[in-house]
């Protein structure tokens, strides 16, 4: 079975416990931190992926770190995923479960590239047109890149849409080259 298809199995899993109590959203914010942290922790991942230390020991780490701050089942859901081990799954499981949660409640979820902050008003007026352009309420993930020089790319989906300055310049390039100007 590939990665893929394992994530997503878990994610249903998931999905399906937070539903219970209506907090899919909630349980998928927290499955985003602990993804997070495991993406960006070196130590954290050191610790979750080394065998050097026992599974006991995880599982009381993991209790006593989260125990406090999450739901029980949630917990209990990672400490599954740790006793699979499949904690290098983590950001994949995210992924599924957004995807999952998504296709749910007919949301999509776009990722917006540009080259400083978006003012809140900008934000919630890129997300609205989105909106009318796909037909489907976006969820849209904001992100700063300065090598863009100006525009910006939005990716929903499989889709791209590619209005920066470094995307035209390199058009702009490639059509000089190509007709030899």
């Amino acid at each position: 079975m590939s990665r893929t298809a394992v994530a997503r199995t878990y994610a249903d899993t998931m999905l399906e416990l937070a539903g219970r109590d209506d907090a899919e959203s909630s349980w998928l914010g927290m499955l985003s931190e602990v993804a997070e942290l495991y993406k960006t922790s070196v130590p954290f991942k050191a610790f979750l992926d080394t065998p050097r230390v026992s599974d006991e020991n995880k599982r009381k780490v993991l209790r006593g770190t989260f125990g406090a701050r999450y739901p029980d089942l949630f917990v209990r859901f990672l400490l599954i995923v740790l006793e699979k081990r499949r904690q290098n799954l983590l950001p994949e499981i995210e992924t599924a479960c957004r995807d999952l949660l998504y296709e749910r409640t007919g949301r999509v979820h776009a990722s917006v590239t540009l080259t400083g902050e978006a003012a809140p008003k900008f934000r919630k007026e890129l997300e609205d047109r989105l909106s009318g352009v796909l037909g489907r309420d976006v969820d849209a993930e904001f992100r700063v890149d300065a090598k863009l020089i100006g525009g910006m790319v939005v990716r929903v989906e499989d889709k791209v849409l590619d209005g920066s300055v470094r995307r035209r310049l390199q058009m702009l390039r490639r059509n000089l080259l190509e007709y030899g100007a």
